[in-house]
């Protein structure tokens, strides 16, 4: 939809200026959404050709058409084309650009404005388009989420039955807790009869009187 009437603005500016040498900046169609009754600026740069005049033009998509606006040229002379609304489509040189000033914009005004810049020697630079889209509620993009951290599954354990636990998966959450507590007893008493069995008879002998 953008494509197709940036190619008939091509078109229809080539009939008119036929043997001249020209320079296509390929560039994407820019997008933008003002207000209704807003005051919407376009402008057209002088960056690599000394320019001598602008020509602007607007295709309206919906209906395939082209539509020239009108003239600037270095001495901020204009001049509009056919049933252009003067009042409201204003042309003027700034520096090293000219600009199409459009007042009051409404929902008609939908389309895509482009430029045609030309030196005194007939060198033509055709002007990427601005496609105007008045009253349209500018699309935002979904804010990113960020991911969720992985839950860690909790084995929690029923205390109704052995048979319920072993069937529920947690009984090794019971089983090596009792394991190593059994191994620790264990191992602490088999140190203190080691201890014992070390000492000589006469301190076992005393210890025995003591008590």
């Amino acid at each position: 939809m953008i494509v197709l009437p940036l190619a008939w603005t091509l078109l229809t500016a080539s009939l008119w200026t036929l043997g001249s040498s020209q320079i296509l900046q390929r560039e994407p169609v820019k997008i933008r959404y003002p207000e209704i009754l807003s005051t919407e600026a376009i402008e057209c740069d002088c960056v690599n050709i000394s320019c001598d005049s602008v020509y602007w033009f607007r295709s309206i998509h919906d209906h395939r058409k082209v539509e020239f606006l009108g003239k600037c040229n270095n001495a901020d002379r204009t001049s509009h084309g056919a049933n252009v609304d003067t009042t409201r489509f204003k042309l003027s040189r700034q520096s090293m650009s000219f600009t199409l000033r459009i007042i009051n914009v409404t929902e008609k005004d939908t389309g895509i404005y482009s430029c045609v810049l030309k030196d005194r020697q007939n060198t033509e630079m055709w002007k990427p388009g601005i496609l105007l889209r008045p009253g349209v509620v500018h699309p935002t993009l979904a804010p990113k989420t960020k991911p969720k951290p992985p839950v860690k599954s909790v084995c929690r354990c029923p205390t109704e039955s052995p048979s319920q636990v072993a069937a529920d998966g947690c009984g090794s959450l019971v089983l090596w807790p009792s394991v190593g507590l059994v191994a620790a007893l264990a191992l602490a008493l088999i140190c203190t009869l080691y201890y014992f069995s070390r000492l000589p008879k006469k301190c076992r002998h005393h210890l025995v009187k003591r008590r």
